[in-house]
This record gives structure tokens, C-alpha cells and sequence, in this order.
């Protein structure tokens, strides 16, 4: 198995036909099929499938291509870094990072980091366990700094605590249960949560149920934390989320919190990376800046 066995695999996967990825490569279809084919040998199984409709991708080539898109993510990243050394090009970090964490800490992190490394390229992406935990595994990402329950990962996954986070109900100033003190007051409010697995929305329905506390009757689902706090501000969608995120002074701008208790308990904010896979040298001090100032 060769790296453009792997390259080749992962291009057919982006193009979704072998002629297209032929193209992509500056090959020709016929030196693409047999890398595919040498690719098959070496691993003993079927890895696609061609058909009228196009290719598929087999249980087994799924697999490989998860894992092959990691080995090329790690071999590229080696590649930044020795360009790095030799006095090249800067190298490029891609991480994701919860509204709170981007709130609370993102500037300050930032701030720091373009002192350490100024050549550096960043991106950004939103931490949610849902996009966060595919993309590590196909190295996508260097790292994720996201709201996670360490008991609910994937073994490849390493969490390291960093901050806790404490749950607050939410709505618009003026709402007209803004006053509310039990959850029996709540009973015909209207909701926005997200309730993708991990999320703080889908932790409240589980602790409702194990309480014997009527879960919301109006939801509307969404995972974007821009569009939940829009409907919070602008309607009388009410929303749980992070107390710290509710409390500040920008992002919380026309938000107040009820005072319902008694609330879920808090939830952990952590570093998410794969187990086992050394960050970059360029990815290390920025996620050291971060456990420096969520600890804090």
C-alpha cells in the first residue's frame, strides 16, 4: 500500500467517479483503475463498487478510506512542518471552537498565538460534536474545543477537561415568563434547542424524562447556535445554554436568564483530539493557549 494508493482512493471518493479523478490527478483512467486495483490486492477486499450509477464504496473501503484520509492528513501536516523548519511557507492549524469558548477566550487566544507563530494560516469552524468527531477522525481538524461527556466518545477519541459549564434557561428581555421559578410554569413554552447527540438541548430532554418533568411540547430544532439565539432575541422561543455564553455582554445582548431551578447538572468544555496522534507543532501552543485561559 503506497501514498498514491491512497491519494487515489480519497480523489475518487472527492469526485465521485473515476474519470473525474483520473482528471483531478493529471492521470490517465486506465493508470488511476490499476492503482484502485493494486489498492484491492493489497488490502485482500472489494473497496468499490461501479455500477450505471456510479461508484460506491464498499463496508471495507469505507473503512479505508476513513483511516486514509487520517494517514495523508498526519503526512501532509509532516510535510507543513518540515517546510516550516527548512524556513518555508507558514503552516495552516484548522480547528473548532463552541460559541462559548469563542466567546470567552477565542480573541485572547488569537491575540497570543499570532506572537508565537505570525505565519501561521487558521481556520474556523463551529464545535459541534456531530461535524467535530468526523472530521478528527479524517483529520480534517487538529483539534476541537467543544462541550462533551468523556463517557459518551469514541475510545480514539482523548478529552482533556477544561472548563465547566454551567446550564441556564434563556429568552428575550421582556418575555413574559422571564419571571418563571418552576418548571411547571414552562409547561406551554415555546422552544429552540439543539438536540444533536452531546448538545445541552438533548441533555435536557433526558434529565426532564429521568425527573418526571413533561418535556417541551413546541420545539424547533436547530443546531445553529447564531440562528437559536436570533429566535431567542426576536420571538418567544425560550432555549438552555451556557450560563457563561447567556451572561456576556455581547453575545447575551437582549437575553436574560430564568431563575427555574432545579437545572441539569453542568456539562464539561474540553480539548477533543485523536488518541495516540501527536498535535503539530504549530496546532500544540494554540491548544495550550486555550487550556490556559478556559482554566482560568
Amino acid at each position: 500500500m503506497k501514498d498514491h494508493h491512497l491519494r487515489a482512493l480519497v480523489q475518487v471518493a472527492e469526485s465521485n467517479s473515476i474519470r473525474a479523478a483520473a482528471r483531478a490527478m493529471n492521470l490517465s483512467q486506465s493508470a488511476l483503475t490499476k492503482a484502485l486495483r493494486e489498492l484491492e490486492e493489497a488490502v485482500g477486499a472489494e473497496l468499490l463498487l461501479r455500477s450505471y450509477k456510479g461508484i460506491e464504496f464498499t463496508p471495507a473501503g469505507n473503512t479505508l478510506l476513513t483511516r486514509a484520509r487520517l494517514a495523508l492528513s498526519i503526512l501532509d501536516k509532516a510535510q507543513e512542518e518540515i517546510r516550516l523548519l527548512r524556513g518555508g511557507a507558514g503552516v495552516r492549524v484548522v480547528i473548532a471552537v463552541t460559541p462559548m469558548a469563542a466567546a470567552l477566550v477565542l480573541p485572547r487566544v488569537l491575540r497570543d498565538y499570532e506572537r508565537l507563530q505570525p505565519d501561521a494560516e487558521i481556520g474556523l469552524t463551529e464545535g459541534l460534536l456531530t461535524t467535530v468527531l468526523p472530521d478528527l477522525f479524517e483529520g480534517r481538524l487538529d483539534f476541537a474545543v467543544a462541550i462533551a461527556d468523556a463517557a459518551d466518545l469514541p475510545y480514539e477519541i482523548d478529552f482533556e477537561p477544561l472548563a465547566t459549564v454551567q446550564p441556564a434557561l434563556g429568552g428575550r428581555k421582556g418575555h413574559p415568563l422571564a419571571g418563571a421559578k418552576r418548571w411547571s410554569e414552562l409547561r406551554e413554552a415555546k422552544w429552540v434547542l439543539n438536540l444533536s447527540p452531546g448538545s445541552q438541548g438533548n441533555n435536557l430532554l433526558a434529565w426532564m424524562t429521568a425527573h418526571g418533568i413533561d418535556g417541551p411540547r413546541q420545539v424547533i430544532r436547530c443546531a445553529s447556535p447564531l440562528l437559536m439565539t436570533e429566535m431567542m432575541r426576536r420571538t418567544d422561543r425560550i432555549c438552555i445554554g451556557p450560563a457563561q455564553l447567556f451572561n456576556d455582554a455581547l453575545f447575551g445582548h437582549g437575553i436574560v436568564c430564568f431563575d427555574v431551578k432545579p437545572l441539569p447538572p453542568p456539562m464539561t468544555l474540553g480539548l477533543l483530539k485523536l488518541r495516540g496522534v501527536p498535535l503539530s507543532s504549530a496546532a500544540k501552543p494554540l491548544a495550550a493557549l486555550f487550556a490556559r485561559y478556559l482554566r482560568a
